[in-house]
């Protein structure tokens, strides 16, 4: 907790949590809400179309969206780390931030799995499930990034 506090007392994290300049909180806020756009919003097209949607559409060129889901994830990252930096010692007492990270890791093992089957033999009903459970993931870890402005903390 010392460290987190340490962490929140920098001079960068100081100068970006109370900047009245857009180019401050608001940007790095930006960017994460961007990264998060492009990392969930390309996932919801491939689980999408791995449940059938949009059959006229073959699901092989699809796998040229990868480098853009990979794109999106390290904006999250750092922008994540940077947000945390700003606030770790309230963030980390906020029970939706571990329930919003442990469904991030599981999103990203899914798309993991998912990635190698989904291009290599679409269409079975493992595939379909595994779309089914992404979906749900990433919708549950928006959710709890969304809700940890709104949760009480724990302690």
């Amino acid at each position: 907790m010392e460290f987190l506090q340490w962490l929140r007392d920098t001079d960068a994290a100081t100068a970006i949590r109370e900047s009245e300049s857009v180019w401050g909180y608001p940007t790095v806020l930006f960017l994460h809400t961007f990264g998060m756009a492009i990392l969930v919003g390309l996932i919801v097209a491939i689980d999408l179309k791995m449940l059938g949607v949009a059959r006229q559409i073959p699901i092989a060129p699809m796998k040229r969206l990868l480098p853009l889901i990979w794109i999106g994830f390290t904006i999250n990252a750092i922008t994540g780390l940077i947000l945390f930096g700003i606030d770790g010692p309230n963030k980390i007492h906020n029970p939706a931030f571990p329930t919003k990270l442990i469904l991030i890791a599981i999103g990203m093992v899914i798309l993991l799995a998912g990635q190698r089957r989904a291009f290599s033999r679409p269409g079975r009903a493992s595939d379909k499930a595994l779309a089914v459970l992404s979906l749900a993931v990433w919708a549950g870890a928006v959710t709890a990034g969304r809700l940890m402005a709104y949760v009480e903390k724990l302690g």
